[in-house]
């Protein structure tokens, strides 16, 4: 495969019972048990917002450090806010690259010695002052692309032979979203590592990328690394670990990464993450017999690499790997937890 699908969500928004709904969860069904990655186009978000998005995010990325500074993710103990150039991590190596990490809004909470250690996350976002409009115009974007992760899911479902609603009671009434806000800009000639962030899969369930027109996006398929070329007025879709307990390996989350870009360039892309609820719990379902007969087991197959069943345990570990300087401050007592 030398280029990812391409599937119109289109026909499935406007009539789940219709002849091309039923060839779209057939093909992403197939797509996702396969590749695990696609582009997904007709999935009816306003461009209009989608360029806002990017545009506060070019905004904030050219304001100078201190601004940027102001909300560091370091200030607070929920992995929320500005991660440094090269202070996220993956596979234990630095990452190139600097983000916004934005979620559902929450006050943070009492946490007795019973309560799950996840509630540590929940939290308030932090938003930069020196970009006023951000606030309002990525918070109108993640309700625009809830009803698309929505979609997808019930999509996913029908494919599986479950319900539309299936996955329903793990998601609502309030899903675990998250939002990147990434740059990826060149490496100089002393570090060049390449690695604007390192070979991974991704934790929840579904993850959209919104890409600028630099590339850089590699997906592994056997073993070769496809890039994920972007294509205008689509949304590059892949599956994380979730789905692998859920379905016993018959869905898999498949590993990728972003290459730095070349000298003079920067890569701006913006990630959206539809997760369960934290406190949602995964156990493989009833699959189709044919289905069920390709599904090779849930776990990871990297030793010690455990998917937990819990999401809010998941989405912690996850955290704990990436951002060690926020745990080493906030929780250092999850420090070798999950490694």
């Amino acid at each position: 495969m030398d280029s990812l699908p391409v599937l119109d969500i289109g026909p499935f928004l406007a009539d789940e019972s219709s002849t091309g709904a039923a060839s779209f969860v057939d093909a992403l069904r197939a797509t996702l048990h396969g590749p695990g990655f696609c582009y997904l186009v007709g999935y009816g978000v306003d461009p209009l917002q989608e360029h806002a998005v990017m545009d506060v995010a070019r905004e904030f990325f050219a304001r100078p450090e201190p601004d940027r500074l102001a909300i560091v993710n370091t200030n607070t103990p929920h992995f929320r806010g500005y991660t440094r150039l090269g202070m996220e991590h993956t596979n234990g190596v630095s990452d190139w690259r600097d983000q916004i990490d934005i979620g559902p809004e929450h006050q943070p909470v009492e946490i007795g010695p019973d309560d799950p250690v996840w509630l540590r996350v929940r939290g308030p976002n932090q938003w930069p002052p020196s970009v006023p409009a951000m606030q309002q115009v990525v918070t109108s974007w993640m309700q625009a692309m809830a009803d698309v992760g929505e979609s997808v899911l019930r999509a996913i479902a029908l494919g599986l032979g479950q319900p539309a609603d299936h996955f329903e009671p793990t998601t609502q009434p309030n899903p675990e979203v998250l939002v990147k806000i990434i740059r990826y800009p060149a490496q100089d000639s002393e570090r060049d590592t390449g690695q604007g962030v390192g070979l991974h899969h991704d934790s929840g369930l579904l993850s959209f990328i919104m890409q600028d027109d630099v590339g850089g996006l590699q997906v592994q398929i056997g073993d070769r690394l496809v890039d994920a070329t972007p294509m205008p007025g689509a949304l590059v879709l892949n599956i994380g670990e979730m789905f692998q307990i859920a379905t016993n390996g018959y869905l898999r989350a498949t590993k990728h990464r972003v290459v730095s870009p070349p000298a003079g360039r920067e890569r701006v892309s913006v990630a959206y993450f539809y997760n369960p609820k934290m406190e949602a719990t995964f156990a493989p379902i009833e699959l189709p017999a044919a289905l069920a007969a390709e599904a090779p087991g849930g776990e990871n197959t990297r030793p010690g690499d455990r998917i937990f069943e819990n999401y809010g345990d998941n989405w912690l570990k996850f955290r704990v790997r990436s951002h060690p300087d926020v745990a080493e401050i906030h929780h250092p007592d999850l420090i070798g937890r999950y490694t």
